[in-house]
């Protein structure tokens, strides 16, 4: 029975991405935005304007994960793009409970990589690299798991 006193924690989560499974340490843009059209008819008895959905505004999802010698995916996967042709992948985001499976899943389609960003470099840091890749979309859909 899923605990309903507290809200999920957004630490523990896990993307499905294609590529090998290595963990990513931040996901952040999973946003829709409507456009409203307003209208009003020059005899309206009324002195506003009516409001109506229009179309939808996607933002890119940016991913962020540790770099790993040896791993060329994420470079991999940015030179499939060519001359209006690119690699297409569904991503599937999942936010995790104490048990490791997936309470909301969202369910992301035709992703391709808009920009690739390699980590920083500071030789008084001590920190990882972390290389970013955002990642224009199709829409996504959104799944409350029982």
């Amino acid at each position: 029975m899923p605990n309903t006193d507290f809200p999920i924690p957004k630490f523990h989560f896990s993307v499905e991405w294609g590529g090998t499974k290595i963990a990513f340490t931040e996901v952040s843009g999973l946003n829709k935005e409507m456009d409203v059209i307003e209208h009003r008819v020059g005899s309206s008895p009324e002195f506003f304007k009516k409001k109506m959905p229009g179309l939808q505004k996607l933002s890119n999802i940016s991913l962020k994960r540790g770099v790993f010698a040896g791993d060329n995916e994420f470079y991999q996967w940015y030179n499939t793009v060519a001359m209006n042709t690119v690699e297409r992948r569904n991503i599937t985001i999942s936010l995790l409970n104490e048990n490791h499976t997936p309470v909301v899943v969202w369910k992301v389609k035709d992703c391709f990589i808009v920009s690739l960003k390699c980590s920083d470099m500071k030789a008084d840091a001590n920190e990882v690299a972390i290389d970013t890749v955002e990642i224009a979309n199709h829409g996504f859909t959104m799944e409350h798991v029982a």
